[in-house]
């Protein structure tokens, strides 16, 4: 993870989430430099998320190297997982994520 406002990938998060958490392990897994930028614990607040996702719920990643704005673990997961992983270049841990919903 990196503070660096230049690195391509920005992820939304919460503190706890589990969600987030599952698509931290596959950031990391696949080696990818992201930037964190932790949201406000109550949903009516998460108004920065909202303007970058037209959601309030997180995770949400933004990857400028490929213009992809996208919310929903499951869907980041597959989205990393086929662009990142094993398909695209280099074999990754596909386990490195579980199921679940979202907050």
């Amino acid at each position: 993870m990196s503070d660096r406002t230049d690195v391509p990938i920005t992820f939304y998060r919460l503190q706890g989430c589990p969600y987030c958490e599952r698509v931290t392990r596959l950031l990391q897994a696949y080696d990818l430099d992201y930037r964190s930028r932790f949201v406000e614990p109550m949903h009516s607040d998460r108004d920065v998320v909202k303007r970058v996702a037209g959601v309030r719920t997180v995770p949400v990643i933004v990857d400028e190297r490929t213009g992809v704005t996208m919310a929903e673990s499951a869907n980041i997961v597959d989205y990393l997982e086929s662009t990142y992983g094993e398909e695209s270049e280099t074999a990754g841990p596909a386990a490195a994520a579980g199921a679940g919903g979202e907050d």
